[in-house]
């Protein structure tokens, strides 16, 4: 299961954000996997093609891919020492894939800020460096640990010595490792273990409200060099955020395919681009892996403008696909199996 942490400080609209992602959230009883959690909310990616697809063979179950916001208790200075509820927060970070940062763009008198002015760029750099100090701690203790082994000449924690260091200098530099590194170093697994906060890529909710002035192009210019998302919205206004977990569905680098199980269901699954289809074989059933035979592949336009699985079956449009296959955005696919 796919999940995105809402973090920011307190008082800046993450509650509210939880809210109305709540408020869409799907029946969770057709996805297995899912924690039911107070603080979890299931959220379902709105995606006109699965609804195009559906059509064809009507079916009685409808599943769109789906994504978990958790929302993680309030942050504020000095979390990575433990201050309010620190440690947990960045526990419960550490449990996402990605983090959407909700920042305060707007005066409300009525509203405390906790620092007193409304400053969206010192809010931003507030949170990170949480983030960054708590990266740092985690890794000083590894270099701790595999320095006498990486002094004793083993090869493997030399390396993994080497790889810290870079990592190190560019937290100390107050960078965010998923702006500074490409996802195939960060892929590494002497980071990949540590399960850095730093790693994680980011969405900033930027909160404005009618009385609010523009977002000053700093802030955005800000988000930009980071290398992050924004996306901006009146929270209050209750606004549509299908956009909003796209993007979310999206730095997480997935794409979608699609299975239509009879009249029963039509479903669109999460898959990281460029995996595999025996990947695929084995999301939909664990047993596929193994018996898995062929698979049956159609674009979901092509399905969509012959409108029939048989009859694009006889056109010839249903490709026959092996184990290496690479999944595309918008396959519709059948596997067959033993």
């Amino acid at each position: 299961m796919l999940s995105i942490g809402i973090v920011g400080l307190p008082n800046v609209g993450k509650s509210t954000l939880f809210k109305i992602l709540t408020k869409q959230e799907v029946n969770i009883q057709n996805y297995p996997f899912t924690t039911i959690n107070p603080n979890v909310a299931v959220v379902p990616v709105k995606d006109e093609r699965l609804d195009a697809v559906a059509k064809i063979s009507k079916p009685e179950k409808i599943l769109p891919a789906v994504v978990e916001f958790y929302d993680i208790a309030g942050l504020v200075k000095n979390a990575y020492k433990g201050e309010g509820l620190g440690n947990q927060f960045l526990a419960q970070i550490r449990e996402t894939n990605a983090i959407i940062e909700v920042v305060r763009c707007f005066e409300e008198p009525t509203v405390a800020h906790l620092e007193g002015t409304i400053d969206p760029l010192r809010d931003i750099d507030i949170i990170n460096t949480e983030l960054i100090f708590k990266d740092l701690e985690t890794v000083e203790k590894r270099m701790e640990k595999i320095s006498g082994e990486a002094k004793a000449g083993i090869k493997e924690s030399q390396k993994e010595m080497e790889i810290l260091n870079q990592v190190k200098n560019e937290l100390e530099n107050g960078n965010l490792l998923f702006s500074i590194f490409d996802s195939e170093f960060l892929e590494e697994p002497s980071i990949k273990n540590l399960n850095l906060l730093t790693v994680k890529k980011q969405i900033y909710l930027l909160n404005i409200n009618q009385a609010s002035k523009e977002i000053s192009q700093t802030v955005l210019n800000k988000i930009k060099e980071l290398k992050a998302e924004y996306f901006i919205a009146d929270l209050n206004q209750n606004p549509d955020l299908s956009n909003l977990i796209k993007k979310a569905y999206e730095i997480l680098n997935l794409i979608s395919f699609f299975t239509i199980v009879g009249t029963a269901e039509a479903r669109a699954w999460p898959i990281k681009k460029g995996a595999k289809i025996i990947e695929a074989a084995e999301m939909i059933h664990s047993d596929f892996k193994e018996k898995f035979i062929k698979a049956e592949v159609i674009n979901w336009q092509k399905l969509v403008e012959v409108g029939d699985w048989q009859k694009a079956h006889q056109k010839g449009l249903v490709r026959t696909e092996g184990r290496d296959y690479i999944v595309e955005d918008g396959d519709v696919i059948i596997i067959k199996h033993h």
